[in-house]
């Protein structure tokens, strides 16, 4: 018998789609020099505003959440510059190899791929090895399953006038705890792939005051991904260049369904799932990639020993329409990554852990069938509240 099998992305991007929000750019048809489709624009900057948790500038790109971040070397930056990068994965690497692409004079502070940033470090290099025009770091490490401490880091950096901290939140956003206004995040970069529930094409970035000044004197070369100019026409409810129409709307009727489900609840639902797939994947006997500081976007699960994570993956996808996320990098073939962040509810990772141990068992794993499933209800029951049964409610 051939079984019935539908696709279910449990991948950190693109993830599932909210489907009311489909609906909507379905039926829409907008020209975007209208004064209907300003409204629409200067609506859902209000929402990022809000999903940002920001009163700062909120700016929309049609890109993927890379090109925000290239935007945010090109604006703050001049050639020759020095920069302090953080890096514990193949993201905190997209940082070294924009920097030094745009000529910057690069320090690193480098974490093995499973751990988060030492932030004592990142502070000791701030103090003796600057000064820095700009330190660049990732909230959620998404290669590798891993939180870094952008508070301290915030912290260490908003007294020093001359420095930015520049942080790629394209996972932290809706999955983590953000306060870019209290903490001194100058720069917060995030994409439509994610936790806004809608397909890729899209990138955001929020600025600062402090950012802003250090923008009129940068003098790296720009064109599309100029923040002023982009400023300047969103403010009139326009973008500088033909938007992505399409993902607007959707992305506008997304951040209205999450503006009333709230920003706390999306983030809650988030960390109660990652808690829950965290202790079926130690009931199942298997080892959890990042030991410290896990994310609540993406769980990072090492292959049982001498299996190949591909092998997982591959059963998983043939078997029951389940993708998930092989690692990058050097990881790849060791790790495989499982999802929570945005429209994902319990059913999801209930289903999700089922599949997987009908595949280890499959691939000659020694598991005992139930046992991750009934660690993640376990911890469900123990953690939900009425308000997060579902991220549908």
């Amino acid at each position: 018998m051939k079984p019935l099998i539908k696709t279910r992305l449990f991948t950190p991007g693109p993830t599932p789609l909210l489907l009311e929000a489909q609906a909507r750019a379905l039926a829409s048809n907008f020209n975007h020099r209208t004064e209907e489709f300003r409204r629409l624009v200067r609506e859902t900057i209000e929402h990022l505003r809000y999903f940002f948790n920001t009163q700062n500038d909120v700016l929309l790109f049609a890109s993927s959440g890379t090109g925000a971040m290239e935007g945010a070397v090109t604006n703050l930056l001049s050639p020759g510059d020095r920069v302090l990068v953080g890096t514990a994965g193949k993201f905190g690497e997209r940082w070294v190899g924009l920097a030094e692409a745009y000529g910057m004079q690069v320090s690193k502070v480098e974490a093995p791929y499973g751990h988060p940033l030492d932030i004592e470090e990142m502070r000791r290099q701030i103090e003796s090895a600057g000064p820095f025009r700009a330190v660049f770091v990732q909230a959620t490490e998404t290669s590798t399953g891993v939180t870094h401490d952008v508070k301290a880091l915030g912290e260490m950096v908003r007294s020093l006038p001359e420095t930015c901290l520049i942080v790629d939140a394209i996972t932290g956003l809706g999955t983590m705890d953000l306060r870019p206004d209290e903490w001194g995040l100058d720069v917060v970069i995030g994409g439509s792939q994610k936790a806004t529930m809608i397909a890729p094409g899209l990138a955001f970035a929020s600025v600062s005051d402090k950012a802003w000044k250090q923008i009129e004197r940068a003098r790296c070369p720009r064109f599309y991904f100029d923040f002023a100019k982009e400023r300047k026409s969103l403010a009139k409810g326009e973008s500088s260049y033909t938007p992505a129409i399409t993902l607007l709307v959707s992305l506008h009727a997304a951040l209205e369904y999450l503006r009333a489900f709230g920003r706390e609840n999306l983030i809650a639902n988030a960390a109660l799932l990652a808690e829950a797939a965290r202790q079926a994947v130690k009931a199942l006997g298997l080892k959890l990639f990042a030991q410290h500081s896990p994310s609540n976007a993406v769980t990072a699960v090492c292959a049982p020993q001498g299996m190949d994570s591909g092998a997982i993956i591959k059963a998983m996808r043939e078997r029951f329409g389940a993708v998930v996320a092989n690692g990058q990098g050097s990881m790849k073939g060791k790790i495989f990554r499982l999802a929570h962040l945005g429209y994902y509810d319990a059913c999801d990772l209930f289903s999700a852990i089922a599949c997987l141990e009908v595949v280890l068992a499959q691939l000659g794993c020694s598991i005992e069938l139930g046992r991750g499933v009934a660690a993640a209800q376990e911890t469900y029951l123990r953690l939900q509240s009425p308000a997060l049964a579902s991220v549908t409610a």
